[in-house]
């Protein structure tokens, strides 16, 4: 998109209150303390939009798809380039919503061709991911951490995979929800 020029989405400031609040509390550490996230097998990410603006896609009320904005095609171009950069990883399955993105990644066992090789971890492939984009439309959109969960079964899996499916038609149901403006 060269020579395209993308708006920085509004500062929306948060409800503070009273400046006398307590501070605000440390995140909790959701990852599993032992678990090597290099590990092959398959796992859903969730990555949130910085303070929820809508500036991904559009999606009509009961639409089975999600109208990707300008930036939101910069997400799907980078979402598709994770398995070029990662031979061990590849993209099953995504969706791009107005606010955040749902994917299914999947790490492969690391193929030793003679040389040492190391796999990457999910939060090296999402920090990277995250990183490429805010570089490709020159700010940053997202939150700083995102949502993963280890897909441990066929049953888990047929589960998500139809979760990203369905996803676009329960937007107004989903808990990152917000009223759209056309992006």
């Amino acid at each position: 998109m060269v020579g395209a020029r993308i708006a920085r989405p509004p500062h929306r400031p948060h409800d503070r209150g009273s400046m006398m609040q307590k501070e605000t509390p440390s995140r909790k550490n959701i990852r599993l303390r032992e678990y090597d996230y290099s590990s092959a097998g398959y796992y859903f990410i969730t990555i949130c939009v910085k303070d929820g603006h809508a500036i991904l896609a559009n999606i009509d009320v009961g639409a089975r798809i999600a109208r990707p904005s300008q930036i939101g095609v910069i997400v799907e171009a980078a979402m598709r380039q994770i398995g070029e950069k990662y031979e061990t990883t590849a993209l099953d399955k995504y969706v791009i919503m107005p606010n955040h993105i749902h994917m299914i990644l999947v790490l492969n066992p690391a193929k030793n061709n003679g040389r040492a090789m190391r796999a990457p971890t999910i939060s090296t492939i999402v920090n990277q991911f995250k990183g490429y984009v805010t570089k490709q439309i020159g700010f940053s959109i997202w939150q700083k951490l995102f949502y993963d969960h280890i897909i441990r079964n066929e049953s888990e899996y047929q589960s998500i995979w139809r979760y990203i499916d369905e996803n676009p038609i329960r937007w107004n149901e989903d808990e990152h929800y917000v009223i759209q403006h056309n992006p």
